[in-house]
């Protein structure tokens, strides 16, 4: 007879295992199974984004991630170079992850941490929970939405054992060859096909002492071809991950290949070990849909993009948040059926503009194959060669400065005509990369603003709503009464910073568990149980009345 859970997970990487500890987090069991084991040989990405640090902050694991085996007194610039031993083009300079400074509108900054590091770290916190159980080397062979379940089909390749459970919800995040969408028959659209690129993981001890440029984190090679590849402090210390870019065109690059083009970005012989290589595809994709009756996909199973910005498994974590509340609410009785409908619907659009974003950044990094540099600046010391090196990699930086600051990217994400956010008529501004600008605008982040040394108004944001109520006359007992008979947990906190109320721009604003301005006005509605209902997700017979007068 199938055992009964009531989320079964597909997929063990960063997203599913954030997932399982959100989940857990919540009091909700789940069972995530993964084919591969749980060491991870090539790490696909390195960098936690501000967003995901917020999340880990409310997950009590920041300590984890210092802590997980990045060298964090590594220097992180990015330098563009002909190799390691030849000219430097430029740079731009950024701070190890142990000095670097937390931004204004967060209290927390990314931080560098290898898939190879973060995974354990989540694992540990989906584990923490009690209510996570994670099978490693288990496959999923089938799966069957029933209407009211699903049940899948698993295999565990220790003994071969074949098994059913049953769930409530399924959710893929089995990645880029998702079996999850391909059974679902749900399409991806966008650019198939980038680059094919081959990564190699080597190691190497004391690398900087076989090269004359200064230390960095990335390097960016680029020869008369244009950019060709890319090398990476995979771990701060003797480990390096080196991406050979193609194009457009398949080709298999066998060991030799590799250690050539290895010492051709260094400029010298030198003793190195590759451990492992793996060839792998640039793509611009994003499913056509989200959600298919009981079965949700999330991170790469949902979107794929180039790595250039970091966006792609931090997209991923923002799924899992989002969809983590959902599932929960709707499990524990209080969240309606528009509530998992807004998933797709609030992150889809975020994965179109991210992905777009990492395909623009990827075209900005290989623009010396279109604007190829003077063949003189290789192997010319003139003065005049100086000059053209130096406005070649002048114009480069410029070029790139986009994909390296990106907190508009990380924390400027808006769920714009969500179902479940009333609006309060105030416009959207304009999106922007480099930059962002805190609002408590519904469907924004609510905004950061420290309350006391040390407590952050995110600090208040995870289990429930919460109503921060600016002016204590505000009379919100209506409101408590209306989330009671709804059965939607709420509370209320006063808060008396004269700071957080202008950055809010409201008396009174209900921010959501995922930490998203849910509503927010100067005197509350009169169809207080409407509201409360619109933002949970059931039904609503009349649309909640807009507030006058918004900030």
């Amino acid at each position: 007879m199938a055992s009964r859970i009531p989320v079964l997970i597909v997929g063990g990487g960063p997203v599913g295992l954030a997932l399982a500890g959100d989940l857990g987090w919540r009091g909700i069991d789940s069972v995530l199974v993964e084919a591969r084991t749980a060491t991870v040989f090539q790490p696909k990405m390195d960098m936690i984004g501000i967003r995901s640090m917020e999340f880990c902050r409310r997950w009590g694991i920041v300590e984890d991630v210092y802590s997980a085996g990045y060298n964090r007194e590594y220097i992180q610039d990015c330098a563009w170079v002909t190799d390691l031993n030849g000219y430097e083009f430029g740079r731009e300079e950024f701070a190890p992850p142990a000095h670097e400074k937390t931004p204004p509108q967060s209290p927390q900054h990314r931080e560098r941490c290898p898939q190879n590091f973060f995974d354990p770290v989540l694992a540990r916190f989906a584990n923490r929970s009690g209510h996570a159980d994670i099978r490693y080397r288990t496959e999923l062979l089938s799966f069957e939405d029933h209407g009211d379940y699903v049940s899948a089909t698993l295999r565990s390749a220790e003994d071969g054992t074949e098994y059913q459970v049953e769930a409530d919800y399924l959710v893929g995040c089995d990645g880029g060859d998702s079996k999850v969408r391909t059974d679902l028959g749900i399409q991806m659209s966008g650019e198939g096909a980038l680059t094919y690129t081959s990564n190699a993981i080597f190691r190497c001890d004391d690398l900087e002492s076989l090269h004359s440029m200064k230390p960095a984190y990335r390097y960016i090679f680029i020869g008369p071809e244009g950019t060709w590849a890319t090398l990476v402090a995979i771990n701060g210390r003797d480990q390096w991950r080196f991406s050979l870019i193609g194009d457009d065109s398949q080709h298999v690059v066998d060991e030799a290949e590799m250690r050539a083009a290895i010492v051709r970005a260094v400029g010298r012989e030198f003793d190195f070990e590759i451990l492992s290589i793996l060839p792998w595809v640039r793509r611009q994709l994003v499913a056509d849909a989200y959600r298919k009756g009981r079965v949700f996909l999330a991170g790469d199973a949902a979107h794929l993009t180039s790595p250039t910005g970091g966006f792609g498994m931090n997209t991923g974590l923002l799924d899992a948040v989002n969809l983590s509340w959902k599932l929960a609410a709707k499990l524990q009785g209080w969240g309606g059926d528009l509530l998992l409908d807004s998933y797709e619907y609030e992150q889809r659009p975020v994965a179109i503009r991210n992905v777009t974003e990492a395909g623009d950044n990827l075209r900005r990094m290989l623009g010396p194959r279109v604007a190829q540099p003077p063949a003189e600046v290789f192997n010319d010391d003139s003065p005049a060669t100086e000059t053209a090196r130096r406005e070649y990699g002048e114009a480069y930086t410029e070029a790139m400065k986009r994909e390296w600051f990106s907190i508009g990217i990380h924390l400027g994400y808006v769920y714009e005509g969500s179902p479940v956010v009333v609006p309060d008529g105030t416009p959207l501004a304009a999106l922007k990369v480099q930059t962002y600008e805190q609002t408590g605008r519904p469907g924004h982040r609510a905004p950061h603003v420290w309350l006391s040394e040390g407590h952050s108004t995110l600090d208040e944001f995870g289990k429930e709503f919460v109503a921060l109520r600016f002016n204590s006359a505000i009379e919100v007992a209506e409101l408590e009464a209306a989330a009671a008979v709804a059965g939607v947990p709420l509370r209320v906190l006063d808060i008396e910073s004269i700071e957080a109320a202008h950055a809010y721009g409201a008396q009174l604003v209900i921010v959501r568990p995922d930490g998203t301005v849910a509503w927010r006005g100067e005197r509350l509605v009169n169809d207080t149980i409407g509201l409360v209902r619109r933002i949970s997700g059931q039904p609503v017979l009349d649309a909640v009345a807009v507030p006058a007068g918004v900030a």
